[in-house]
C-alpha cells in the first residue's frame, strides 16, 4: 500500500514538472527574456524580425526610379539599455550655437551655395539631391551614399531639412566675417574645421570607402586594423617614430622631410619616414598601402595635409602612441582626444627635435607609452565604430534640423536619392565599395543618448587642460635640450 502511494507520488511530481517545463517554455517564446540581462522589460509579445533590402539593379536599370518597398518608418526598435553617446557628441552644441538665437532661414541656407558641391534635401523619410559641381574624385558620391546609409539604418528618425554641403577640404566660412548685429552666417557642413571658422563638421567619406587609395570602408578597416595590432608585440616593434605618405601636398609635410633618417649626417632623428606615390602605388595594386601592416613601429606620427588627414583615425588604431604635430584644423572626433592621454603633442615649429624627444621619452617610459597607445585604440574602436559615426550623423541632423525658420522644399533641379540611384550606375570597383557598407535592414536597437551641452565653466577646464599638457611636454622638452650637445 505504501509503495502505491510513493508511487502515485512520484507520477504526480513528474507530471508537476513537466508541466511546469512546458509552461516556462512557452511564456519564454512569449517574453522578451532579454530582461536577463538587464537590457529591456517584459514583452507579452514576440518581436518581429526585421526584413532585409538588398540593393536592386535589376529594377532600377528598367525602371531609373527608386524602390517603394524601403520603410520611411521604423518602429520595430528593440528594447537595448540606453546607452549615453561619447562625450564629443557635446560639440554638436557648440557647433550649431552660433544659430541658436537666430535659427536658420532659406536664405542663409542658399547663401552656402558658392562654396557647395550639392543640396540635400530630407522629406517625409526621403532624400533628394541638388548637385551644383563636382567634387575632387568620388568624395561627393561616397558623402551622399553615407547620409543614405543612415537614412537606411534609421528610417523615419531624420527630420525633414535642407542644408548644404562642401567636399573640399578647408574651411571657409569665417568667424570674422560675421561679427556685426545681424551676422547671419551660412551653415555649410563640411569634414573639417578650425577655431577661426563656423563650418559645421560632419563625418568624411572615406568612412564608406576610398576607392582611389583602396582604403575599405570603416567598418571592414576597423577589424583589420585589430588584427594587424596583434601581430607585433609593443615592446618587439621598432622603437622609432613611423610616417608614410605624400609629402608635397602641404608645407608643413615638405618640411617633415627633413627630420628623416639621414637627413642630417651627424643625427638620427628617431624617425623612419616613407613617402607615397598614389600613381605608382595604383599601378602595383596598392600592395605597400594597407593600413593593418603598418603598426610594426612603437610611435606612428600624424601630419595634417592641405586640411586635416584621412589617415588620422587609422594612425590612432594603431597600439602605438601618436605623436600629433600640432594640428590646425579638427574632425568630428578629435575634439574628443586628450594630450597625454590619446597622444603625444609635437611642435609644428620644431618638428625634429620635438619627435626625437618624443621617442626618447617613450622608450624610456614604455609602461606609459604602451598605455598611452592602447588608450587611443580603445578611443577609436570603441568610441568612433560605425555605429557611433551613424548616432553622430542622426543627432548632429536632428539638432540642425530644429534650428531651420523655413519648410523644406524639393527643389525643381533635386533628385530623388536612393542607394540605387548612386550604386548602380557606379564604376564597379566604386559599386564594390558601396556594397561592403551597404546597410541591408534598419537597425533594431535606439541610438545612444545625446549628452548635453558643456556649460562655460567645463569647456573653459577642457581647453586648459589641454593647453596645460602640451606646456608641461615643451617644458619637458626644453629641459631635455639643454642637457644635450645637439644644437
Amino acid at each position: 500500500m505504501t509503495k502505491t502511494y510513493k508511487e502515485k507520488c512520484t507520477l504526480m511530481f513528474l507530471v508537476a514538472a513537466v508541466g511546469s517545463l512546458f509552461m516556462f517554455l512557452t511564456a519564454a517564446y512569449w517574453l522578451d527574456l532579454s530582461m536577463l540581462s538587464g537590457q529591456s522589460i517584459i514583452q507579452f509579445q514576440t518581436t518581429k524580425k526585421v526584413p532585409y533590402f538588398p540593393l536592386d539593379c535589376l529594377s532600377w536599370n528598367e525602371t531609373l526610379t527608386c524602390p517603394k518597398n524601403y520603410p520611411t518608418t521604423h518602429k520595430n526598435i528593440g528594447h537595448s539599455a540606453f546607452k549615453t553617446c561619447p562625450d564629443y557628441f557635446r560639440w554638436i552644441h557648440e557647433d550649431l550655437a552660433r544659430w541658436r538665437e537666430t535659427g536658420v532661414t532659406r536664405d542663409m541656407v542658399d547663401g552656402a551655395k558658392p562654396s557647395a558641391h550639392f543640396r540635400l534635401i530630407i522629406l517625409d523619410g526621403k532624400a533628394y539631391v541638388e548637385k551644383f559641381r563636382k567634387s575632387i574624385q568620388t568624395r561627393d558620391l561616397f558623402t551622399l551614399w553615407g547620409f543614405q546609409q543612415l537614412l537606411r539604418r534609421y528610417p523615419g528618425r531624420i527630420p525633414d531639412l535642407e542644408l548644404m554641403f562642401d567636399c573640399n577640404d578647408r574651411p571657409v566660412i569665417k568667424k570674422n566675417r560675421f561679427r556685426g548685429p545681424d551676422p547671419r552666417p551660412p551653415p555649410l557642413f563640411k569634414y573639417c574645421s578650425d577655431h577661426g571658422s563656423l563650418d559645421i563638421v560632419s563625418p568624411d567619406w572615406s568612412f564608406w570607402g576610398w576607392p582611389e587609395t583602396n582604403q575599405k570602408p570603416w567598418e571592414i578597416t576597423l577589424k583589420e586594423l585589430k588584427e594587424g595590432n596583434k601581430r607585433v608585440k609593443w615592446m618587439d616593434r621598432l622603437p622609432y617614430a613611423y610616417w608614410k605618405g605624400n609629402p608635397d601636398v602641404s608645407p608643413i609635410r615638405v618640411d617633415l622631410k627633413k627630420c628623416n633618417v639621414n637627413y642630417t649626417s651627424n643625427v638620427d632623428w628617431n624617425t623612419r619616414l616613407f613617402f607615397q606615390n598614389w600613381t605608382n602605388e595604383s599601378t602595383n595594386g596598392f600592395k605597400g598601402s594597407n593600413m593593418k601592416d603598418q603598426c610594426t613601429y612603437r610611435y606612428k606620427i600624424y601630419v595634417e595635409g592641405w586640411a586635416w588627414s584621412v589617415s588620422e583615425k587609422y594612425i590612432l588604431a594603431c597600439d602605438s602612441p601618436t605623436l600629433y604635430i600640432t594640428p590646425h584644423y579638427y574632425t568630428f572626433f578629435a575634439r574628443g582626444l586628450t594630450p597625454l592621454k590619446h597622444f603625444w603633442p609635437i611642435r609644428d615649429n620644431d618638428k625634429c627635435r620635438s619627435l626625437k624627444f618624443a621617442v626618447e621619452w617613450g622608450n624610456n617610459h614604455t609602461s606609459k607609452a604602451q598605455e598611452m597607445g592602447e588608450a587611443s585604440s580603445r578611443f577609436i574602436q570603441e568610441d568612433v565604430k560605425m555605429e557611433y559615426v551613424y548616432d553622430y550623423m542622426l543627432h548632429l541632423l536632428t539638432e540642425y534640423a530644429k534650428l531651420l525658420k523655413f519648410k523644406p522644399t524639393v527643389p525643381p533641379n533635386a533628385v530623388e536619392l536612393c542607394s540605387e540611384s548612386l550604386a548602380c550606375p557606379a564604376d564597379e570597383k566604386f559599386r564594390s565599395f558601396m556594397m561592403e557598407s551597404l546597410v541591408q535592414q534598419p537597425t533594431d536597437t535606439l541610438p545612444c543618448t545625446m549628452p548635453s551641452p558643456y556649460d562655460p565653466s567645463t569647456l573653459k577646464d577642457i581647453v586648459d587642460n589641454k593647453t596645460r599638457a602640451i606646456k608641461q611636454v615643451e617644458m619637458w622638452e626644453n629641459e631635455f635640450w639643454k642637457n644635450q650637445n645637439l644644437k
